[in-house]
């Protein structure tokens, strides 16, 4: 094989391992759509480089023409699946704009009037431009972790290929007269080396932001309790502890509800466990919507449950749960028999002492309320241990 064929044939080989494994990603991961657009991405890619090595039936003008309009598709494939990737609004606007401007450039001078020069500078600058709005999209989340960074700087050395690149490699192969003088020279050696790293190192980054993706997913499933969808003691243990950390550097007060829901197991007996299911299922959701977005919110197992509310004092503790308690018997019991009736008990610490201490005083205030009659809200009014002070001269043994 010669060299000119073996680098023609470079990018598309690449494209197509690449498109095979993002597949194989995607078969995997069904709800990540942007994995198959990135399969449709690169499959176009590599349609488009072969399209500018072999020419079909139709002759060599519409095969020029079907090859730009794959890698116009590839471009805003490959654009569209990074954007969606971070949670972006993905800018079919003006990606849109940009592929059918080329498009139409490119046509012109190819069919109206001819000039080779012109439809590499259309072609290559309305990419060019595809990549910025690539960059300008992930502007904003480049600074949430390293693939963001990377592909954001990615963007734009793409950029700066079409358009730096284009002009300085024209400039010195001169204007082409045709596809034999254009695949010899310069633009075209770097053009298909370029796009094979840039391919590469833009998929890379794909890769790892996917791999980051179920590595996220597995630590949210090992922290999550499945039936009621809050975390698990201990998702709720890392969590809590992290935000109590960040409270008291701050300087700002805490709260630990802790709650339980009364005479669980006569339900789960008279009722069956599907009801018992529907109760967890309910009561979760009550706390979860009292909680708002700021407050953490677990099941630490069977029917008790544990709530950590940031800036929140004792007094705005109890409001939280005695808000909980009265709504919950009417909202709970929707679709139980008429006499059921489920409510809940609560106990409720603050200060400054760890997420250990809270629970255990927490724990305290709630046995104070199922043994006073449940269907309650208790506060431990017990403050941190502090450190003995020893008079001057004395010392601890």
């Amino acid at each position: 094989m010669d060299t000119r064929l073996f680098i023609a044939l470079l990018n598309p080989g690449i494209a197509l391992v690449l498109a095979s494994a993002f597949l194989t990603l995607w078969l995997h991961q069904r709800h990540r759509l942007y994995l198959a657009v990135m399969v449709l991405a690169y499959s176009a890619s590599a349609v488009g480089f072969l399209l500018q090595y072999f020419t079909l039936p139709v002759g060599q003008e519409l095969t020029k023409l079907l090859s730009i309009l794959f890698f116009t598709l590839a471009a805003i494939c490959l654009a569209g699946a990074v954007v969606a990737r971070y949670g972006r609004q993905v800018p079919y606007v003006a990606l849109g704009i940009l592929g059918l401007g080329g498009m139409i450039a490119f046509c012109w001078f190819l069919f109206v009037q001819p000039e080779l020069t012109w439809r590499i500078y259309a072609i290559n600058f309305a990419f060019g431009g595809i990549s910025l709005v690539v960059a300008a999209e992930l502007r904003t989340v480049r600074g949430n972790g390293p693939t963001e960074a990377i592909l954001f700087v990615l963007s734009l050395l793409s950029a700066l290929n079409f358009f730096v690149r284009t002009l300085i490699a024209l400039k010195m192969s001169g204007p082409f007269v045709s596809y034999e003088g254009l695949h010899d020279s310069i633009y075209w050696t770097t053009a298909l080396l370029s796009h094979a790293l840039l391919s590469l190192l833009i998929a890379l980054s794909l890769f790892t932001a996917a791999a980051l993706d179920v590595l996220k997913a597995l630590k949210a499933e090992s922290h999550t309790d499945p039936l009621s969808g809050l975390l698990n003691r201990r998702g709720f243990e890392e969590r809590a502890t992290a935000m109590l950390s960040r409270s008291h550097e701050s300087g700002l007060p805490a709260a630990l509800v802790i709650a339980d829901l009364d005479h669980f197991k006569a339900v789960n007996d008279t009722l069956g466990h599907a009801v018992g299911d529907q109760v967890i299922a309910a009561f979760a959701s009550q706390l979860r919507l009292a909680a708002g977005k700021s407050g953490i919110v677990g099941r630490l197992g069977g029917e008790e449950f544990a709530v950590l509310l940031p800036a929140s004092d004792l007094a705005a503790a109890r409001m939280f749960a005695e808000g909980v308690r009265t709504s919950f018997p009417q909202e709970g019991s929707r679709g139980l028999p008429a006499r059921a009736r489920v409510t809940a008990s609560f106990g409720v610490a603050a200060g400054e002492g760890a997420l250990p201490a809270l629970l255990r005083q927490a724990d305290e205030a709630l046995y104070q309320a199922k043994r006073n009659g449940r269907d309650s809200v208790r506060i431990s009014y017990r403050r941190p241990q502090q450190e003995p002070v020893a008079p001057a001269g004395i010392r601890f043994a």
